[in-house]
């Protein structure tokens, strides 16, 4: 079923170009319901080129125009930002997409009847297939929730946490592309010091891990499997998992992950 919102988007980055393609293309939304609002021509020109909705410079009156606003600026932009918004703002809904930024700390720079959700999309999400967690208001409805989930499932996935979790999320499924870019990239290195050409072990790469990440979204099999299950490789895939465990990948990869987190809560303070 479409929304019957109209829906604002406080920059008009890359991810909120996600989020509007996403909620087009899934027909939750028309065109004449989305509009944007950035400081860049650019960024402008390119949402109402492709995307043929209205984009302008004014965030108060955009905002104003809308039922739901997104907040989709870095978190370093948010003070100032927030501060040239707050005239356009009475009784929206705000769903944030600054990472680290705290529902406390927008509280604090709102108007009372602004309602507000906290999400935490991935890189993704730019294809359709992001990861989303999202928390609202101890006050909040389900009903508010439910409208961001639907606005987050445009993009790919969703999961409603606690917001004590988000900085946890932040450090798994929103710093996890990076790390599964720089895992590809050693996978690819490796088959080309093993004799293959570097397009031909780029695409092995990539395409392994997308056919394993599949086995596990339909849960043929958990992610905790050991070697002795993958087949027809197991025997090599023994030897290599040996050489990962000498060098205490699992740790690594799990001190990743929490260094991650640190920082996003460090960017909430």
């Amino acid at each position: 079923m479409a929304l019957a919102e109209r829906i604002a988007f406080i920059g008009a980055g890359q991810m909120a170009e996600a989020f509007i393609g996403g909620l087009l293309q899934s027909g939750l939304c028309a065109p004449r319901q989305i509009r944007a609002a950035d400081p860049s021509r650019e960024r402008r020109e390119v949402m109402t080129g492709r995307f043929e909705i209205a984009a302008g410079e004014d965030n108060a009156a955009t905002a104003a125009w809308a039922d739901v606003v997104v907040l989709a600026v870095k978190p370093q932009a948010c003070e100032s930002v927030l501060a040239g918004l707050r005239s356009g703002l009475s009784r929206q809904l705000m769903i944030s997409i600054a990472a680290g930024i705290r529902l406390s700390w927008l509280r604090a720079r709102v108007p009372d009847g602004v309602r507000l959700v906290r999400v935490m999309p991935n890189a993704p999400a730019l294809v359709g297939a992001g990861m989303s967690a999202l928390s609202g208001e101890a006050t909040g409805s389900s009903d508010e929730t439910g409208l961001a989930v639907r606005l987050c499932e445009a993009i790919g996935r969703a999961e409603v946490v606690e917001e004590g979790l988000l900085d946890a999320v932040t450090g798994l499924s929103g710093s996890g592309p990076a790390f599964v870019f720089a895992a590809l990239e050693a996978m690819a290195d490796g088959g080309v010091k093993a004799g293959l050409p570097r397009d031909l072990a780029d695409r092995l790469a990539v395409g392994t891990a997308l056919g394993t990440a599949r086995m596990v979204l339909d849960q043929t099999i958990s992610p905790a499997a050991v070697s002795d299950e993958w087949e027809p490789a197991a025997e090599p895939a023994r030897a290599g998992m040996a050489v990962l465990e000498e060098g205490d990948f699992r740790l690594v990869v799990a001190q990743a992950v929490a260094a991650a987190a640190r920082r996003s809560e460090e960017l909430g303070r």
